[in-house]
């Protein structure tokens, strides 16, 4: 596991909810279906919690039914890592921040057609920077 970049721990305990915090830098997992970004339609952009780096567009969300917010793509692959992940009993590709090296989810090789790939991201590590004037709410009126 790659530790941190940017911060302290202790910064990031005062910084973080606790959630964010097992999630981002223990490389826990959320509640599947408790996130708030599983079900968003928003135009936009998905940053990493910790250091704003951009992660995920939109556009390359769909709905995987697994629980998490899942993306068929990085916005770029440099600003991703890739590390192999054998907790739990299991063979994974754990997903990182490549600038500050937060824990972000896993990458399976079970996505759309299109790349093959579902890039399963843990809400609570991602800020999002909604596109103006393509909002749901903006859409309904």
């Amino acid at each position: 596991m790659t530790d941190l970049d940017i911060e302290d721990k202790d910064g990031l305990r005062r910084r973080l909810s606790i959630e964010e915090y097992k999630v981002l830098v223990e490389g826990d997992t959320e509640t599947p279906f408790s996130g708030k970004h599983i079900y968003s339609k928003d135009k936009g952009n998905y940053m990493c919690k910790i250091c704003g780096n951009e992660l995920f567009s939109s556009d390359a969300k769909f709905d995987s039914g697994t629980g998490w917010p899942s993306f068929d793509n990085p916005v770029n692959t440099k600003n991703i890592l890739l590390n192999s992940d054998t907790s739990h009993g299991m063979e994974r590709t754990e997903v990182r921040c490549a600038k500050c090296h937060a824990h972000l989810g896993h990458v399976f090789e079970d996505g759309p057609k299109t790349t093959g790939k579902r890039y399963c991201i843990n809400s609570v590590c991602l800020d999002f920077k909604e596109k103006e004037g393509e909002s749901d709410q903006d859409k309904a009126l």
